[in-house]
């Protein structure tokens, strides 16, 4: 007999990504998935029930948030271990990005746990597809600190991240977190993101003093946000690899997780140069 097509396996956690707005935007696998697991772990079992409800499903839940993770973590875990199966959302989007599920991800990994994922909605890749910035290369910031000592210390050390940025914000914070990004990056283009998919998204295409002087005046923030910001441009003589030989420029790379050859293509990259050269270079040399 021919397995089920997307059948939901006991012992497992299942990542559902939910919409960050637009309802149609949910997947017909996501809806299978909530409908046949045993449980489901929300972030706020209120959103997440109104959002069953539009789905005509009923479903034990369990609410799991940045307060309760440990204690939620371990119980949930110790569910699935026992054989049920659980769908973990969030109130937007993909779960355990800039989400506490990541916590319960890592659990589930040190236990052995089976963890597959339903895609769907993201803010933070909507947004950066919106832009109008370079995609191929980019840094997930999340959300800064609400703390203005923290949040100017975080900006001073991506001040010189040559990758396009990506940061989340709240609208009551917006002005403060534009005011110091123009502070630590100096004047660069942006692109603010609000209500992505609802009825009033609207994507402003703009620059950094650009952006601050729009909200000094009449306009007030409203909605979430995603901020996309250019990356620095280095120059030569400001390169984080100036002072290093072409090995540890490769070792870098591959310190940050790469792979030997795509840290060889990397450094190549950054120095203008083939990538045979570099190859040639190190090909004998351990990095």
């Amino acid at each position: 007999m021919a397995t089920e097509k997307n059948a939901v396996v006991g012992g497992t956690l299942y990542l559902v990504a939910t919409p960050i707005g637009n309802l149609a935007d949910l997947s017909e696998r996501a809806v299978k998935t909530l409908s046949d697991v045993d449980f489901i772990a929300a972030e706020d079992t209120r959103n997440t029930g109104k959002l069953l409800s539009l789905l005509g499903i009923s479903k034990p839940m369990v609410s799991y948030f940045e307060h309760n993770k440990r204690e939620r973590g371990f119980i949930i875990t110790a569910r699935i271990e026992a054989g049920e199966s659980c769908a973990l959302v969030t109130d937007a989007g993909m779960p355990a990005i800039s989400d506490p599920g990541e916590d319960l991800v890592k659990l589930c990994a040190e236990r052995g746990i089976p963890v597959t994922i339903i895609p769907g909605p993201c803010a933070a890749v909507s947004a950066l597809a919106l832009s109008g910035l370079p995609t191929g290369r980019f840094a997930f910031e999340g959300f800064l600190s609400t703390a203005k000592s923290e949040r100017q210390k975080r900006l001073a050390e991506c001040a010189k991240e040559p990758r396009t940025l990506i940061f989340y914000e709240a609208p009551h914070k917006l002005r403060s977190t534009l005011s110091d990004m123009y502070d630590a990056f100096g004047d660069r283009r942006i692109t603010l993101c609000r209500e992505l998919t609802k009825i009033n998204e609207e994507i402003i295409r703009t620059t950094l003093s650009g952006a601050v002087k729009l909200y000094e005046g009449d306009v007030s923030p409203r909605g979430e946000y995603v901020i996309i910001v250019e990356g620095a441009v280095i120059k030569d003589n400001d390169a984080f690899w100036k002072d290093m030989s072409v090995a540890e420029h490769v070792g870098y790379y591959i310190k940050q997780g790469m792979k030997k050859m795509d840290a060889i293509k990397a450094a190549a990259h950054d120095r203008d140069v083939a990538k045979s050269e570099i190859y040639s270079a190190v090909v004998n040399l351990e990095v």
